[in-house]
């Protein structure tokens, strides 16, 4: 019991790895005779059994990791766990190019729930053994940016093209940029307004307890209604408004469309960004203030100097989760007419086209995962910066 007592176990990386046998069991494509028609799912053994003993192997060797206590075993579960992710990643691909060279030429192979599982658990290992092998913020981020190199490589290298999701973009590419151009308009139009308005606020709160109580009962109020029930809220009034002052149809306010969506979604934003600058402001030390005070410096020598420059690392914090939420919430604004890639996720579900929906839903957790991933760099170049 004492020997036993003394072996040191990662629980996080024991869990992954018995998950990711159990993704085995999952079928790792699904392969169907046409567009139309639903796929059929399939194991990778009975395709190319080569790669699953293979991938088998690999998966192994991360088991006796568990137990390796330190820095080298998390060096080598990174590793590991990133050739598993490159390895599922080239077996889909040339799976894809053996059945399409095999079967019929209208015949579509879609990455099956095995495949996205098992990839999900192994790029969560990788990022575990990334936080545990070192604390600094910026190493963190660049170990983790090297992950997607190889990934990209083979995007552009068009080990992928058989697949039916590359084969939907290449169907719908003058649609995808469309829906792009959109998404990313929204997301900005609904950030800038949402810092002009936010902003002042925020500072308007942070000098006054009083002021508090009212702004965040109405910005919590807005936050609890559903976005659906509020894009609907937003329809009749703004219809109303068009009908009575025509000028405003001229300028492109509608009932539907943009304008509801973006009238919703700054009003979302609100509430994280007052939050994030009251906090920020607040979270300053008192003495640092006084020092201020005596050094002759004003209120707004001191806010400009001191305060914002203090408050700069949680404010950016608000305004990522704020960003990343605006992402989100903009797929659900394309029930509404508002376009973007939600547009293309209903006209998969309406059509019961799978590859359609994840056409859409992948480049928006890119799309989040990029702007948080740019925001973490911010923050830890900011602190090393602050450090100096």
């Amino acid at each position: 019991m004492g020997v036993l007592s003394k072996i040191s176990v990662n629980r996080v990386l024991l869990l992954l790895v018995l998950l990711t046998f159990a993704a085995a069991a999952l079928p790792f494509i699904s392969y169907a005779p046409n567009r139309l028609v639903s796929g059929e799912g399939r194991q990778l053994w009975d395709i190319r059994p080569d790669m699953a003993w293979g991938l088998a192997v690999a998966c192994l060797l991360l088991f006796p990791l568990c137990f390796v206590p330190g820095k080298p075993g998390n060096i080598l579960t990174l590793v590991i766990s990133q050739l598993l992710v490159i390895a599922a990643l080239v077996t889909a691909g040339t799976t894809a190019t053996y059945l399409a060279k095999t079967g019929s030429p209208l015949a579509r192979t879609s990455l099956g729930s095995g495949f996205w599982l098992g990839l999900g658990l192994m790029l969560l290992a990788a990022s575990d053994a990334i936080r545990r092998i070192t604390e600094q913020a910026s190493w963190r981020w660049l170990l983790h940016a090297q992950m997607f190199i190889f990934p990209l490589v083979l995007l552009f290298s068009g080990t992928f093209n058989d697949l039916s999701l590359l084969k939907e973009y290449a169907n719908r590419q003058d649609v995808f940029n469309d829906a792009l151009a959109q998404h990313l308009t929204i997301l900005f139009a609904t950030v800038v307004p949402a810092l002009v308005i936010g902003v002042p606020l925020g500072i308007w709160c942070a000098f006054s307890v009083a002021r508090q109580g009212p702004v965040f009962a109405v910005l919590n109020i807005i936050q609890t209604i559903p976005s659906v029930a509020l894009f609907g809220l937003l329809i009749a009034p703004l219809a109303g408004l068009v009908k009575h002052f025509p000028l405003l149809g001229s300028l492109g306010v509608a009932g539907t469309g943009l304008t509801p969506a973006l009238i919703a979604l700054v009003l979302y934003a609100l509430l994280p960004l007052v939050r994030g600058v009251v906090a920020g402001l607040h979270q300053v030390p008192r003495d640092v203030l006084e020092s201020a005070r005596a050094m002759g410096m004003s209120t707004f020598q001191r806010f400009v100097s001191v305060q914002f420059p203090l408050a700069l690392p949680v404010f950016l914090r608000s305004l990522r989760v704020v960003m990343v939420q605006t992402v989100g919430m903009a797929v659900i604004a394309a029930l509404i007419g508002a376009g973007g890639f939600g547009a293309l996720v209903f006209q998969g579900l309406l059509s019961s086209a799978v590859d359609l929906v994840l056409l859409g839903v992948i480049p928006v957790v890119v799309l989040a995962v990029l702007i948080d991933a740019l925001f973490d760099l911010g923050l830890a170049l900011l602190k090393v910066t602050n450090n100096d």
